[in-house]
């Protein structure tokens, strides 16, 4: 399987769904629209979606169904990162090789932007059994599930601790539990949504989430990794900044070549697990090498 060319239909098919679904950019008013257009449409991975479409194909899923929830996750995913970059959070200037929202719409906006995205993901996720009625019966499951993995005990829980935990030396094991909290679930829930968009049995659902913990963790260390060694141009942000801020990191616990080694076992792991669970795995092993092998 072309992996590349794979992400690449996808991210497009993504793209197109995001642009009809998302108001105009000259919406009224114009400058909150014009800055929720700057930033879904900065050239993101689609990793979450991706793993959404994967995860509902593989279980037996066809057609768009997936696609509003797919891109209810893109904009939860999208909000964190424009309120991450924010003065109070990590600071930071570039995102994507782009200046950051608030350095372009000033922090009032950024941060109405991330509201924005955040509210607009609920609405649509309801919106989704409007558009495919068969959903219905499980729309309220859905937008829990949404609630919980970006919420308190999910995405927001995980950066709390992430930010109390800086300039302090903590285990690993508490480590592993601020990036379960703040990356694992969020990746998780695509997996788990796109099994139950699929009807999977729900035994399928909780193994696709159990696996999507996996892959998020391994992408988080993968991430600090790339935040030691990793090519600026190509991560189209500075880095070293998880040094600068004194954050526990795998790498800062257990030195990157553990690290590497930490995520390649998970990574096995899951795809080992996938290899049980879903008809087809192939795509899962070459979204499983993406994420230990990226460079961006």
């Amino acid at each position: 399987m072309d992996i590349t060319a794979y992400f690449v239909q996808q991210r497009q098919r993504i793209n197109l769904a995001l642009k009809k679904i998302l108001p105009p950019e000259d919406g009224f008013p114009q400058k909150i629209h014009a800055a929720v257009h700057y930033s879904i449409f900065s050239g993101g991975k689609r990793l979450r979606p991706i793993l959404a479409i994967a995860a509902f194909e593989s279980c037996g899923g066809k057609g768009d169904a997936i696609l509003p929830i797919a891109c209810s996750i893109e904009l939860i995913h999208t909000y964190s990162l424009i309120h991450d970059d924010l003065p109070a959070m990590d600071n930071d200037d570039f995102r994507r090789g782009k200046p950051t929202n608030h350095k372009i719409f000033g922090e009032a906006i950024a941060i109405l932007a991330g509201d924005a995205l955040l509210t607009y993901a609920f609405e649509l996720a309801a919106k989704s059994a409007e558009m495919y009625p068969n959903h219905a019966m499980m729309t309220s499951q859905l937008v829990a599930r949404i609630g919980r993995a970006a919420g308190i005990v999910g995405m927001i829980g995980g950066q709390t601790l992430d930010l109390e935990a800086e300039n302090r030396q903590i285990d690993l094991e508490r480590i592993r539990t601020i990036h379960e909290m703040k990356t694992s679930k969020m990746m998780a829930l695509p997996l788990t949504l796109g099994a139950m968009l699929a009807h999977a049995d729900p035994d399928v659902v909780e193994r696709m989430d159990s696996i999507g913990m996996k892959l998020g963790l391994a992408f988080q260390i993968a991430d600090d990794i790339l935040d030691i060694c990793g090519d600026e141009k190509k991560l189209g942000k500075p880095v070293g900044s998880d040094v600068a801020k004194n954050k526990s990191t795998y790498p800062a616990a257990i030195g990157v070549e553990k690290s590497r080694q930490a995520a390649k076992r998970l990574i096995e792991e899951a795809i080992e697990s996938l290899r049980e669970t879903v008809y087809d795995a192939t795509a899962w092993i070459e979204i499983g090498k993406f994420i230990i092998e990226r460079t961006y």
